[in-house]
This record gives structure tokens, C-alpha cells and sequence, in this order.
């Protein structure tokens, strides 16, 4: 059984003021846009995790609903079927009218949700960038799937899994505002993109930057660590007030000094990685300093790859 957490948080484009977070959907006058997230949290199952921190081995995910009068973009969906399903009532529960889920990249732990969402509105258009629908195509190859997914989450995942349609532009529209496409590289993946909403100083940042849960690194390596230090300084030179992670603790705030936090986390990891001669060792001095962090199994996995 799955956590379910419902939080809100929204913009008003002519004053920027933040609104309370009451966990319901305001409307308020038209050419203004909002945000909602909820998040789900699933267990970690790094099976290789030193023990000890089986009280932080759980992983949160976040889907943002953007939206405005009367349609609604969504951000990302999730992995099981059960939280998709929680989700497809979520966004029904708005009133919204849904016209599209983007998605920012090819883990499945953000798409594989797409195929429930469609069944309740299928008029939406599912949307990725086409390298990155390439990507999807190879987590669902059968070999990877039943290796990977369905061995770590057995009966849990949704049946049918389509992929999205490709994304051509570097923009999407809702009601008359501007979604823009950020690419953010090689980030905890090879390919990986952000929405950037303009008008409300809004950054859905996919898996770029992470709020309090260590980034999952073990596709990484200290040259695409680097990479991903630039996909935060791309975000940050946008300036912007709300940026909300692909996986964030429920009771944090979306505030945007959580790109300045990943990018320390990363300086931090790269520097004692430098220093230390063991996995094992590099994985304990990074606990000393960000050990409140969810998911620990996501560092031991950067801490294995840098010494291998």
C-alpha cells in the first residue's frame, strides 16, 4: 500500500503572491495560471544498501497539474498502478479540463501512468520529446521491463503502458501562456527536460533538481555529474521564485534554493569522492552531511559507480 499526499501551491500572474496551501483548487480570474502537486511514496529497494537507514529507504515522486479558468497541463505521472489511479482521480477531482501530460523523461517512474490517465480523459494529448519517447521505448523492452520493473514492483504496475506522442516544438500553450521546454542534459539520465512556465516565475524540474531525497546517480558518472551541474545552473539563471522537484519530501516547500542544495550535493560528493578510497567509505562521509536526505539507496548507487 502506497502513502498518497495531496499538497497545493499556487501563482497569481498579476501579483505573484503565493496563496495558502489548503489542498484545494482556486479559480480566479481569467489569463491567470496555478500549480498543484501531489506526490506519492513507494519503498526504496536498493537491496545493496548498507543497513541502518531502513527508516529513509522510501522514495517520494511529484506530479504537477498546471492550470488556468478552465484546462490543465499535466507534469509527469506515476509508476504503480495503484498511485496512478489515485492520480487520474486527483486531476478528475480538479474539474479541470486536462489537454495534456508532458513528460520531462524516460524513467518509468514518470510515465508509466500514461495509459490509466488516458482511459479517464481521453482526449489528452500525452506528449514527450521525441529522443526522449525513444528512451521510453527501451524501458519497456521486454528484456529491461521484466528484469527491472516488473522484478522490483511484481503485479503492481499498470497493465498497458503506451508511450507519448513526440513533442515537435519547444513550447506548449495553456489558456494564451506559454509552457517552455528546458533541456537539462544529462541529469540522473541521459536525456532530461524541465517546464518552465514564464508568467508565473514556475519551474517543473523533472529530475533536475531533487528536495530533500538524494538524486538517483547510478547512471552517472563524475563527467555527467558535472553535466548535471550546468542543467542547474541553466535552471537557476531563469530566476525563478517556485521550483518543484520530480521527487520531493511532502512537507517541503517548492522554494528555489533547492537548485543551490543539489548543486552543493553534487560539489560535496564530487569533492569527497576525491578523498575516499571505498564505496562504502564515500557513502558514510556524504551521510554525515545530508543524512536527513530520503532514500538512501539512490547515493549508495552514485557511491558505487564512482568507484567502479
Amino acid at each position: 500500500m502506497e502513502n498518497l499526499y495531496y499538497i497545493a501551491g499556487t501563482k497569481n500572474i498579476k501579483n505573484m503572491e503565493k496563496k495558502d496551501q489548503k489542498g484545494n483548487f482556486k479559480t480566479t480570474e481569467y489569463g491567470t495560471l496555478q500549480y498543484s502537486v501531489f506526490i506519492t511514496k513507494r519503498p526504496g529497494l536498493n537491496r545493496e544498501l548498507p543497513s541502518g537507514y531502513e527508516s529513509l529507504a522510501w522514495v517520494p515522486n511529484s506530479s504537477t497539474l498546471i492550470y488556468g479558468e478552465r484546462d490543465a497541463v499535466l507534469v509527469d505521472t506515476f509508476l504503480t498502478a495503484e498511485a496512478s489511479q489515485a492520480l487520474v482521480e486527483w486531476v478528475e477531482s480538479s474539474g479541470k479540463n486536462l489537454t495534456t501530460i508532458y513528460i520531462t523523461h524516460g524513467h518509468g517512474d514518470h510515465f508509466f501512468g500514461i495509459g490509466l490517465l488516458k482511459q479517464r480523459f481521453p482526449h489528452a494529448r500525452a506528449v514527450a520529446r521525441p529522443d526522449i519517447i525513444e528512451h521510453m521505448r527501451r524501458e519497456l523492452n521486454p528484456v529491461f521491463f521484466n528484469n527491472f520493473w516488473t522484478s522490483r514492483f511484481p503485479g503492481q504496475l499498470p497493465e498497458q503502458i503506451p508511450v507519448p506522442e513526440p513533442l515537435n516544438e519547444d513550447f506548449m500553450e495553456l489558456e494564451g501562456q506559454k509552457l517552455v521546454l528546458v533541456d537539462t542534459g544529462y541529469t540522473d539520465t541521459a536525456l532530461s527536460t524541465g517546464l518552465h512556465i514564464p508568467s508565473i516565475d514556475l519551474i517543473v524540474a523533472g529530475d533536475a533538481a531533487y528536495n530533500g531525497v538524494h538524486p538517483y546517480m547510478a547512471e552517472g558518472s563524475p563527467e555527467t555529474w558535472l553535466q548535471w551541474i550546468a542543467a542547474l545552473d541553466k535552471l537557476e539563471s531563469l530566476n525563478p521564485r517556485t521550483v518543484v522537484a520530480g521527487h520531493k519530501r511532502p512537507e517541503l516547500e517548492d522554494n528555489p534554493q533547492i537548485i543551490q542544495e543539489t548543486r552543493a550535493y553534487f560539489q560535496d560528493f564530487m569533492r569527497l569522492n576525491k578523498v575516499t578510497s571505498s564505496s562504502l567509505d564515500l557513502f558514510d562521509r556524504m551521510m554525515e552531511l545530508h543524512g536527513d536526505r530520503a532514500n538512501p539507496g539512490s547515493l549508495w548507487g552514485g557511491a558505487v559507480a564512482a568507484k567502479s
